[in-house]
């Protein structure tokens, strides 16, 4: 994706289909809920690439009230569908894919969708919003996502891999226990553009994805004078390599430490 410019996402939740997605069938076929989807390890990962103007989740809450508040907590705008058992259809699905392609043509700044779902039926919704030029970013469970689905995305995310994301540096051993936010987040940072393959990894570019990340997020707050301190000092604990970019003279992260 294109790191030279802001990316706006909508995050579309079919909130049912992850819920659904983390549990297994019974012996009747039917499909049981699992563990409460982590909603928020999701949208930290979509900040990633760029930051989230709309976020709204399709279901009947009725049948998930102990996620009603976490999901408010995170600002996501909760929209009610009815029981599919009284309309005779799916409604979030129909729902979901209307207010897309409305964002679509009524939000301009909106560059890029992310629906969480492994549904194939917003297949067909995927496509149109490619066809007006949208990056549309999958988000679903592999053991219950639709093979059509990942394939008519740009980019399909497996919920299972980002929850099971633990490859950063072990800085618990040598980071002061203060400091272990600040450098779980600037670590997972780094990861999260260097999977993006963003070149050159400028510190202020790292800084301002932390902030989406964190927007309370202060160096300062750690103890550092300024952000290329802590890099310089997660450099001399072998956890960083650093560089310098020859156009700006700014620091630049090339990686981790082998």
């Amino acid at each position: 994706m294109d790191t030279e410019k802001q990316e706006s996402l909508a995050v579309l939740i079919d909130y049912e289909n992850l819920a659904l997605g983390t549990g297994k069938r019974n012996k009747s076929g039917h499909q049981k809920p699992g563990p409460p989807p982590d909603i928020k390890l999701i949208l930290e990962r979509l900040l990633e690439k760029g930051r989230i103007s709309v976020k709204k989740a399709y279901c009947d809450w009725q049948r998930f009230p102990e996620a009603v508040g976490s999901l408010h907590e995170m600002g996501i705008e909760l929209i009610e569908i009815p029981d599919r058992a009284y309309t005779g259809k799916n409604s979030a699905d129909i729902r979901l894919s209307v207010d897309a392609i409305e964002l679509c043509f009524t939000r301009e700044n909106i560059n890029t969708f992310a629906i969480l779902s492994g549904d194939s039926d917003f297949s067909p919704a995927v496509a149109k919003l490619k066809e007006f030029g949208k990056y549309v970013i999958g988000v679903g469970m592999k053991e219950s996502t639709s093979p059509l689905l990942v394939e008519n995305c740009d980019e399909f995310i497996f919920y299972g891999d980002i929850v099971n994301n633990n490859l950063l540096p072990n800085y618990e051993a040598i980071v002061p226990k203060e400091r272990w936010g600040c450098y779980k987040l600037l670590l997972e940072t780094v990861q999260a553009l260097q999977r993006e393959n963003v070149q050159p990894l400028l510190a202020s570019l790292l800084k301002d994805t932390m902030r989406r990340k964190l927007p309370q997020f202060s160096e300062s707050f750690y103890g550092y004078r300024s952000f290329t301190a802590l890099l310089r000092d997660a450099e001399k604990l072998g956890l960083l390599t650093l560089g310098v970019d020859p156009r700006s003279g700014t620091a630049v992260v090339e990686g981790f430490c082998e």
